[in-house]
């Protein structure tokens, strides 16, 4: 992908380049490793960082990515589909392409993407879950990465949710290969993927409560022993999470 100039600019020592500004601000953050109530030893206490979503790119964008949406947006249209109904933006950053879709047009715009010649993307690798405390009205996002093998290319979707109403239509009927994925992402995030043919969790225990990688979950733990030591339990530490 060298020949894209979107997002992967790189400072001296090789490391991406902040992102521009013009995204969309979610959330700021104070402080390191989550210390508020005095127990802060590390000095970072001071630190004030703006958590950042990248901001909808503009045409061109660069290569195979105009080829690619032009081919998804026409095959939209075909389908008597407005492309702005169901594309809700498209983010080049770090030299990659994501499609940001309304969930319920994921399933339509999946087997698009699968099925139309001149796209082919045939596989999904798999679903994450994300949760964006800061981000309201949708605060859990599903990013699944899509692989063309017919024509080489990698394409990202991503579709969100609120925390209130947490249902992501399931892509199983159009790759097969997310069935435990999408169990996964349930499991951890509390995603509800409707259809799917058994959103049982996978990890956890059946009787579990929460979804313990939400950035709202408590620590909660066990208090145990070390060398005769007694160790609190997370939740009752000095926090540097």
């Amino acid at each position: 992908m060298s020949e894209h100039t979107h997002g992967d600019e790189q400072n001296g020592n090789g490391v991406p380049a902040p992102r521009d500004t013009g995204g969309e601000v979610i959330r700021v953050r104070k402080g390191m490793f989550g210390a508020n109530n005095g127990g802060d030893t590390s000095g970072y206490g001071g630190l004030v960082r703006t958590v950042t979503l990248p901001g909808a790119s503009s045409r061109p964008y660069g290569g195979w990515f105009d080829e690619v949406a032009d081919e998804l947006e026409g095959a939209l249209e075909e389908q008597d589909l407005l492309p702005e109904n169901a594309i809700e933006k498209t983010v080049v950053d770090r030299d990659e392409l994501t499609f940001h879709i309304a969930r319920e047009h994921l399933v339509q715009v999946a087997r698009t993407l699968r099925d139309d010649p001149a796209l082919r993307f045939e596989l999904c690798t798999g679903v994450s879950g994300v949760h964006f405390l800061g981000d309201k009205g949708r605060e859990l996002h599903a990013v699944y990465h899509l692989r063309s093998l017919t024509h080489g290319r990698l394409i990202r979707l991503e579709v969100s949710a609120p925390d209130s109403d947490p249902h992501i239509p399931s892509l199983v009927e159009v790759y097969p290969t997310n069935d435990w994925h999408e169990r996964e992402t349930y499991d951890f995030f509390g995603l509800v993927f409707d259809g799917h043919p058994a959103l049982t969790r996978i990890m956890m225990p059946d009787d579990w409560q929460g979804f313990p990688q939400r950035k709202d979950y408590p620590l909660g733990g066990i208090a145990v022993e070390y060398k005769g030591a007694q160790i609190p339990a997370p939740d009752q530490r000095r926090s540097y999470s």
